[in-house]
């Protein structure tokens, strides 16, 4: 055990006090800048970067100058660059001078995912949000929190700094939780009950979604170019966030239809093959069954998986996700994702464990199901078993630029690795 995990399981009240003394000091060393600006947060398991990019488009719509600070991206009004630091939420002293490059930069709104991590470290010490908003709470970070109960309570308290406008997903069991807190307006927003910001005359294509936005004062046909049902819930999130600051509906409408693509969220690989590969950072068993489900129906012919599962993280959640793919999937391939400090083989067989149960034990090892260690291998394989109309879907990495095996980082770039062996497969562009 290093001296670190040594010191952080005997002594969690130091570590936590050591973590809040960075984030003080972070925030006072870069002059406070989040006072002058108007900062949005959004918390939740899953699609917070959608919902991050959806946001800041509908503000650049309504002519303010944005900055962002989102797992894949970081932006500072015009300047925008890809996010190498593999983490949602960065160390309280990148973000306070994210945030002073931002107040130099002229920017008035501020969004930023924030996730558990943060919220617990106090990575965000002090900064006050204008208007936060939750996309869902499932299955995640168990091994940190210890609970689902502490993981849910970890998140809440984001809304507990009195922003000005609280949106909660009404479809996620735990919504109410989000809006005990006071704010000066709580908004609500479903696909399925009746909330403040509704999605309604829902028409979804392989490319997107066409759908009625209706709100309390108006409606708005929306054609979101971002394909699969929760897309339209994260869009309606950051439609909900955007009305509370009373946006225009027409940068609300056009900041949606704006946004094309999400890297390495539902992200197409094309070489010219005359199947579809598909990348996406699906890395938990609920946003497995929304993407498998999601897809499934306009599969013409088979959907080949390509999963595996993080190391040093929840190990609950992995026979679940090998299960959740075995029973959406025709064929299965678990592989090695980012092991960490984890023997990689032994979470490949965890993961393994689930599939043949998804199946009800039609998954057999080697016909349709396989184990592949290395993932350009896994990859490889699952490419060169595709044939004409099929689906070949890679999660976990999405458009993260590396893989943290043992203790290093090695460069990963996944788009990259499927390009290449499209293009081994004798696939042009």
């Amino acid at each position: 055990m290093s001296v670190k995990n040594y010191i952080r399981d005997r002594f969690p009240g130091f570590v936590l006090w050591t973590h809040k003394l960075r984030g003080v000091l972070a925030y006072y060393l870069n002059g406070m800048p989040s006072k002058r600006l108007k900062v949005i947060g959004i918390t939740g398991t899953n699609g917070k970067t959608t919902t991050c990019h959806l946001i800041t488009k509908i503000l650049e719509e309504s002519n303010q100058r944005v900055g962002m600070l989102s797992t894949t991206t970081f932006k500072i009004a015009d300047d925008e660059w890809v996010n190498k630091t593999n983490m949602t939420s960065m160390s309280p002293f990148k973000t306070q001078s994210l945030l002073k490059k931002m107040v130099k930069a002229g920017c008035s709104y501020v969004v930023m995912e924030t996730s558990s991590h943060a919220i617990k470290q106090y990575r965000n010490w002090g900064i006050r949000y204008i208007a936060v908003g939750m996309t869902n709470v499932t299955h995640e970070h168990l091994d940190y929190h210890g609970s689902f109960d502490d993981y849910v309570k970890t998140k809440t308290t984001l809304f507990s700094r009195g922003p000005k406008v609280a949106v909660a997903n009404m479809d996620d069991p735990n919504y109410k939780k989000f809006l005990i807190y006071s704010a000066q307006k709580h908004l609500t927003y479903s696909q399925e009950k009746k909330a403040d910001i509704t999605a309604r005359k829902v028409l979804p294509s392989p490319d997107g979604t066409i759908f009625t936005l209706a709100t309390p004062t108006y409606q708005e046909t929306i054609d979101l170019h971002l394909p699969a049902l929760f897309n339209v819930s994260n869009a309606l999130c950051a439609a909900a966030v955007c009305y509370g600051l009373e946006v225009p509906s027409i940068a609300i409408k056009k900041g949606l239809e704006a946004v094309k693509n999400i890297p390495g969220r539902l992200e197409k690989v094309e070489r010219g093959q005359d199947f579809t590969a598909i990348i996406d950072y699906a890395v938990t068993p609920d946003s497995l069954e929304k993407l498998y489900s999601t897809l499934k129906p306009g599969v013409r012919g088979k959907m080949i998986a390509v999963l595996g599962s993080c190391g040093d993280r929840d190990k609950t959640k992995r026979p679940i996700m090998g299960s959740v793919a075995g029973r959406h999937c025709d064929l299965v391939i678990v592989t090695d994702e980012e092991p960490y400090t984890e023997d990689p083989q032994e979470i490949i067989e965890q993961v393994a464990s689930g599939v043949p149960r998804g199946k009800k034990g039609e998954m057999k090892l080697n016909e349709n199901f396989f184990k592949i260690s290395d993932r350009r291998e896994a990859i490889s394989k699952a490419l060169s078993l595709a044939k004409k109309g099929d689906l070949v879907i890679i999660t976990g990495m999405g458009a993260q630029e590396f893989r943290v095996v043992g203790n290093k980082k090695e460069p990963w770039n996944e788009r990259k690795v499927i390009e290449e062996e499209l293009g081994k497969l004798g696939f042009a562009k």
